[in-house]
C-alpha cells in the first residue's frame, strides 16, 4: 500500500537571523514593559493596601473616642440641676432634715458624675483665663490683683479632661484714679 498521505513540506532551512534578532528585541521590549507595568501595579498595591491600614486605624480611634465621649451630652444635661441643687443648698430654710436630705441627693448625683468623667475646675482666686472663664462682670479690688477671679456665679466642668462648661465669673479690676 502506497502512503496517500499528503507530504509536508520541511522547513526552508533556519529562518534568517535578522527575523530573530528582531524576534529577540521585541520580546524583551515587550519584558522591558511587563515589568515595569508589573512594578507600578505592585506600588499601587502596596499603596492601597497602606492606605486602608490607615483608614482602619482612624475609623477605631474615631469609635474609641466616639465611646469615650458618648455620655458628654447626657452629662451636659444634668449640669443645670446640679447647679439647682447647689442654688437650693444654699438658701436660708428652717427644715434642716429638708436641708440634709437634699445634700444627700446631691451628693450622690455630684458622685454618680464624678465616676463618669465630671471634673469641675476651681476659679475662685486664680488668674482670669479666658479658656474656661467667661467674663459677666468686672469689679474693682485693691485686694488682688488685676484679671483676678473674685466670685463664680456657675462653676467650670471638665468632662474626661475636656471643658464641657465654662465658669461665668467676676473679675477684678484695679481702681482708676480719679485724679488727672
Amino acid at each position: 500500500m502506497k502512503d496517500t498521505r499528503p507530504e509536508t513540506e520541511a522547513p526552508a532551512g533556519p529562518a534568517p537571523v535578522t527575523d530573530l534578532t528582531e524576534t529577540v528585541a521585541s520580546l524583551t521590549t515587550e519584558r522591558d514593559r511587563l515589568s515595569e507595568e508589573k512594578a507600578e501595579l505592585q506600588d499601587r498595591y502596596l499603596r492601597l493596601q497602606a492606605e486602608f491600614q490607615n483608614f482602619r486605624k482612624r475609623i477605631e480611634r474615631d469609635r474609641a473616642e466616639w465611646h469615650e465621649y458618648a455620655a458628654t451630652e447626657a452629662v451636659r444635661a444634668l449640669l443645670p440641676i446640679l447647679d439647682d441643687f447647689e442654688r437650693a443648698l444654699k438658701a436660708e430654710s428652717s427644715d434642716k432634715e429638708f436641708l440634709r436630705g437634699m445634700g444627700l441627693i446631691y451628693q450622690r448625683l455630684f458622685e454618680a458624675l464624678k465616676k463618669l468623667g465630671l471634673e469641675p475646675v476651681e476659679s475662685v482666686g486664680r488668674p482670669f483665663d479666658p479658656q474656661i472663664h467667661h467674663a459677666v462682670d468686672r469689679k474693682e479690688s485693691e485686694d488682688v490683683p488685676d484679671d483676678t477671679v473674685l466670685e463664680e456665679y456657675q462653676r467650670a466642668y471638665n468632662f474626661k479632661g475636656r471643658l464641657l462648661r465654662p465658669a461665668m465669673v467676676v473679675v477684678a479690676v484695679s481702681p482708676v484714679s480719679k485724679e488727672k
